[in-house]
């Protein structure tokens, strides 16, 4: 397993804009400053940094451009963000070498536990929406199906990745990070068990992980976590 299995690996990774009681989000800080911290440390050998994109949050009114995402050609996107060469961690940034086939496609979706004092992956999400409150386009569905036609709002979509493994893995590098079988009922688990579907339709890669807020773990760590986690990511891919 890993990158050297087969065509390289591009990473689209995913965060949210601000909610009621998080004003500032990690997440959207955290993937908006991604991109120059891996330009800085280098992608794993073998992979690629597809996009970084912060979604609103809030549930059915931005679904439109959450499937967006989630339909790009799931072979890969011609230009991604960076590039890693096989034989190195140096970034490479020359577009003639970008066009490969077979890439192996992970979504990585992160959301904030504002409670929470360490990592967290999440393993499943369940096809139910029951908002504590309004998202922040105004919508508060209580014990509704997210997908109509999966059936019971009781059905549970789960990853395909090692969630334990990967854990474990993360523990090792020093990380707090636990496994977890509950990703909540609000935004987080919606984007999460849409991304799941589409994940099993195109026959790619996805993974939710919540983070605490930056007064528990510092933004610099929280950046070297995802950086940490990409990395083991490519075992396991």
């Amino acid at each position: 397993m890993g990158s050297e299995a087969g065509g390289p690996i591009e990473f689209h990774i995913t965060g949210f804009k601000k909610f009621q009681g998080v004003a500032d989000n990690p997440t959207e800080i955290l993937v908006g400053k991604f991109e120059e911290h891996m330009r800085k440390h280098g992608m794993p050998s073998g992979t690629q940094l597809g996009s970084c994109t912060v979604l609103e949050t809030a549930g059915d009114g931005a679904l439109a451009p959450l499937l967006q995402l989630l339909n790009a050609p799931h072979e890969g996107i011609e230009n991604p963000l960076i590039i890693s060469t096989r034989d190195s961690g140096d970034v490479k940034l020359d577009r003639d070498s970008l066009s490969v086939p077979q890439k192996r496609i992970v979504w990585v979706h992160f959301g904030v536990n504002s409670v929470s004092n360490n990592f967290a992956v999440e393993r499943r999400a369940v096809n139910e929406a029951t908002f504590r409150y309004p998202d922040e386009l105004g919508w508060q569905p209580q014990r509704v199906p997210i997908v109509l036609e999966d059936g019971p709002i009781s059905f549970i979509r789960e990853t395909t990745l090692p969630v334990r493994d990967i854990v474990s893995a993360l523990s090792k590098e020093g990380f707090d990070v636990m496994e977890s079988y509950d990703a909540g009922r609000f935004v987080c688990n919606y984007v999460y068990y849409h991304s799941l579907r589409q994940a099993q339709k195109n026959g790619v890669k996805s993974l939710f992980v919540h983070v605490p807020l930056f007064m528990v773990i510092n933004q610099e760590r929280q950046l070297q976590f995802i950086a940490a986690l990409l990395k083991v990511l490519t075992i396991f891919c």
